[in-house]
């Protein structure tokens, strides 16, 4: 169950470009989410219009200002920070911009708490996200707990296992031809789960390629 946000324009971005970032087609880094939840509010937040240019082109966003998502800039005031200043702690730099992408299982944005199940999901959305992942460039697929849960209950995913390989320094719960899938902690944790996080995020920077 969910409530799809009012915006008209968030809404729109959405209907054109279901993803964040580069297009995960082509992104060697990928990020699944649930849902992308915005407040009830934010068309009126002086950070509107940096949302707006982030959703329609996520890579030279982020080459511009230096951080990867919106509410990272000083100027916005909203939830949500806390997930992206625990992703920004892994160590992407501008120049990954076009290595990075972010799709959620669900393919429009909300608004509130959602509680999603296989119904709310599109069939043609988990269809397109199944294939960047198995399909694509992608290298590296991170999901939390709560994503790996879901995208099996969809039964869209059936390659995906109920138990990961520990061994490592990241849990892996796929791996095939240079493809691997991690199960992560999700970014919007904190407290005790700070150092965990941390250690997580030094795997992660070990996994990417040296820029210039």
């Amino acid at each position: 169950m969910y409530l799809e946000h009012p915006s008209h324009e968030l809404r729109e971005r959405f209907a054109h470009r279901p993803f964040q970032g580069v297009d995960p087609s082509s992104a060697k880094f990928l990020f699944i989410g649930l849902d992308a939840n915005y407040a009830p509010s934010i068309e009126s937040s002086s950070s509107f219009s940096s949302i707006l240019e982030y959703h329609d082109d996520g890579v030279t966003f982020w080459r511009r200002h230096g951080v990867h998502h919106p509410f990272l800039l000083p100027t916005y005031r909203g939830d949500g920070r806390r997930y992206h200043v625990n992703f920004s702690r892994i160590g992407f730099l501008p120049a990954h911009a076009d290595l990075v992408s972010f799709v959620e299982l669900l393919h429009v944005p909300t608004v509130g708490r959602s509680n999603l199940s296989p119904q709310d999901l599109d069939p043609d959305h988990l269809h397109a996200l199944n294939s960047y992942i198995l399909g694509g460039n992608a290298e590296h697929v991170f999901v939390s707990a709560g994503v790996a849960r879901l995208m099996r209950k969809s039964s869209a995913f059936p390659w995906l296992p109920t138990k990961a390989d520990t061994s490592g320094n990241l849990p892996v719960l796929y791996r095939s031809r240079g493809l691997a899938v991690y199960r992560h902690l999700h970014f919007s944790n904190y407290g005790k789960f700070q150092q965990p996080l941390e250690a997580e995020a030094r795997a992660i920077r070990s996994l990417l390629p040296q820029v210039i």
